[in-house]
């Protein structure tokens, strides 16, 4: 027997997981199992394609397109266990199946696309449409299907195929270049102070886990790093003006130095082949080719949007920066402020304005305390319940594993939650799944959930307090966390989060709004060391500073939206300078001159690893959504249960079964507008 059959036949990704709800057993995945995995996963698809468009049967909804959405589960699980291990808990090696792997799944997803006999089913179908008596969500499957093998390049030409598997297969090895770049950009820089008097203004407990890292890695002093944790407070609270410009200048610069990690040629290159991709399809550029199958419809939608909220924050913006340029001269600074100054004196004038700091409100969001309230807001508006199970495998020991139950007692779904900081784990924070949701027959398979987000650590004196921020970060995650765990679809091609991306933020950005609510924060929010509730006055003070610099954050956000726009609505192939090319097209949102060896584009991986590409406004659009939905609560009742339960119902069940504006208008009666937003914001 050979070694890789050998491999195959004891590969734990290939069997059934015995495990409690058929989670991945992860104590017996091994890195070498992935790749002989992959490849017998991707044959025992490849085979059920190949049933499909075989079939002598004549095509039906059911023998095609509900089989092909049904096809490839074994692989779905395989990349399921691996993808979130190489952004959760990456290694050299992992990065390297990457590599190997990811032409591999483009290819296979191409076989499946540019096939001429599975696609001549497909079309049959859809040609038939209006005579199959088919449901809402059989419909949006079908049309979701077809327009996936059109947009795919099911239409073209033999040889322009061949284009296009060419163009995808590189796009899939850059995208994967570009992430693993500002990783190891990321992990590289640390500030290693050893005199502690480079340290005023910074409080204890960052200070505390700045010792602890330096305690790890065998060295005396302090270590900072430009992860959010570390690199944060160091912007807010450092006094010393050097070290913020170094750090900010390590933070902004990554990939973007001209050596071995450096991300210009991957931005171009991703760019170009994104733009010759949408134009071998018929599109005038690549966003034209994203809008289509998105809210917004088209750019003029998108620039619509963000001329409306730049009208209404640009002089707000540049007011907040005057205010706090009088602020920093009256407490004695005289130079221009740059962004490395803005934190920090930002930060000295909220203090000042609200007599509120990040410091004076973590001992009240102590994370076991947090988790409770944030799970018990899903049980107070949904009826759903929590349970720890420390038999559910993990892929790390920091990793909590939970089962859900709805109200009547039912198994929901598995949730992983993963909050720390490690050097194998990409920054930022997000909601992903292991396995999705599906229905086949009387099964209902509940799916399989993990948030990971990268929190204040614990030290050896202090639980792990988090910053007001964390805490929204928390609610966001876990909002997503909500739209799969309750999701109630058919088909797993449009159960939970497999929705337009310009409406899959409006489950996560809606649950922010509880944050700054008593009612909410009383049920949680209580002094770790004297168990007082949080006071009042700490809680009007967080609603008071709330649009504290709202129009420089909106500003800040319509940037990015602006950058994102502007690569993706080129016409013509661009080969000039990455860092020219942003200055311009974010020029008018900018309050802070340019800086020299920073760059955003190189380090953007929303657009260049993360799949907003043409779509970062989404963000935008989602707040208008949420803004507009939470003011039903508002008016109604925070935990009102006839708005919760037609919520769960109209947005959080539904997934992408019927066209988002069709489902928020079942919750909302209307279409939304920017008022709610604007009011909320302060710029009304």
């Amino acid at each position: 027997m050979s070694q890789e059959n050998n491999t195959i036949q004891n590969n734990p990704l290939l069997e059934t997981f015995n495990t409690p709800h058929e989670t991945a057993p992860f104590g017996k995945i091994k890195d070498e199992h992935f790749l002989p995995a992959f490849q017998s996963s991707i044959k025992k698809g490849e085979a059920e394609i190949k049933a499909i468009f075989e079939t002598e049967e004549l095509p039906s909804f059911e023998n095609t397109v509900a089989a092909l959405d049904s096809a490839g589960r074994l692989l779905s699980r395989t990349a399921g266990v691996f993808f979130n291990l190489l952004n959760a808990e990456t290694s050299d090696e992992l990065q390297k199946i990457a590599e190997e792997v990811s032409p591999l799944l483009t290819k296979f997803q191409n076989d499946i696309t540019l096939n001429p006999e599975l696609f001549e089913r497909i079309k049959s179908v859809y040609e038939q449409k209006e005579n199959l008596n088919l449901t809402v969500e059989e419909e949006t499957l079908l049309e979701n299907t077809y327009q996936n093998f059109v947009r795919s390049g099911a239409n073209l030409s033999e040889e322009q195929k061949e284009k296009f598997r060419k163009i995808s297969t590189e796009l899939s090895v850059l995208s994967l270049k570009f992430h693993q770049n500002v990783l190891k950009e990321t992990n590289k820089y640390e500030l290693h102070i050893t005199d502690d008097t480079k340290l005023t203004g910074l409080p204890e407990s960052a200070l505390e886990a700045a010792a602890e890292k330096a305690k790890e890695k065998e060295k005396e002093g302090w270590i900072f790093d430009i992860t959010a944790p570390s690199y944060l407070p160091f912007m807010k609270y450092a006094d010393n003006r050097g070290l913020r410009k170094e750090m900010f200048l390590a933070y902004m610069s990554k990939s973007f130095k001209g050596d071995e990690l450096d991300n210009q040629e991957n931005v171009k290159k991703m760019v170009h082949l994104r733009l010759e991709m949408a134009q071998l399809l018929g599109y005038k550029n690549y966003a034209d080719y994203v809008l289509e199958r998105r809210m917004a419809t088209n750019a003029e939608g998108v620039y619509k949007l963000l001329e409306d909220l730049y009208t209404a924050s640009f002089k707000v913006a540049k007011n907040e920066k005057q205010e706090v340029e009088e602020y920093a001269r009256v407490i004695g600074f005289e130079e221009e402020i740059m962004p490395w100054d803005w934190t920090y004196y930002s930060e000295k004038l909220k203090v000042k304005k609200f007599d509120l700091d990040d410091e004076k409100l973590k001992p009240y969001f102590e994370l076991n305390r947090v988790i409770d309230g944030v799970f018990g807001l899903a049980t107070e508006l949904y009826g759903i319940t929590f349970k720890p199970n420390n038999e559910i495998p993990v892929y790390h020991d920091e990793v909590i594993p939970y089962e859900v139950y709805d109200a009547n007692g039912e198994f929901l779904s598995v949730l992983y939650a993963d909050f720390h900081p490690r050097k194998g784990k990409q920054g930022g924070a997000w909601m992903n799944d292991f396995k999705g949701q599906w229905k086949e027959g009387e099964q209902d398979s509940r799916p399989h959930i993990v948030i990971v987000m990268n929190f204040t650590r614990p030290t050896e004196t202090k639980p792990a307090l988090l910053t007001f921020r964390e805490v929204e970060t928390f609610l966001h995650e876990f909002g997503h966390a909500l739209h799969g765990i309750l999701t109630k679809c058919t088909y797993s091609g449009l159960s939970g989060t497999n929705v337009f991306r310009d409406f899959v933020e409006l489950p996560s950005q809606i649950m922010e709004n509880w944050a700054v609510e008593k009612d909410f924060l009383d049920r949680f929010a209580v002094h770790y060391k004297t168990g007082d509730k949080i006071p009042e006055k700490l809680v009007e003070k967080i609603k008071a500073s709330q649009n504290f610099l709202a129009g420089y954050l909106s500003v800040r956000q319509l940037s990015f939206g602006y950058l994102d726009m502007a690569w993706h609505t080129q016409v013509e192939p661009f080969d000039g300078n990455v860092k020219d090319f942003e200055e311009e097209a974010w020029k008018k949102t900018q309050i802070f001159p340019s800086i020299e060896g920073t760059c955003m584009s190189t380090q953007f991986g929303h657009l260049f690893a993360g799949g907003y590409a043409a779509g970062y406004y989404g963000y935008k659009w989602a707040e208008v959504l949420d803004a507009d939905a939470f003011s039903v609560f508002k008016e109604n009742g925070l935990f009102n249960k006839e708005v919760a339960a037609s919520f769960r119902k109209n947005i959080l069940e539904k997934g992408g079964t019927e066209h988002p504006m069709t489902l928020y208008k079942k919750f909302r009666g209307k279409e939304p507008t920017v008022n709610a937003l604007l009011e909320r914001s302060g710029m009304k």
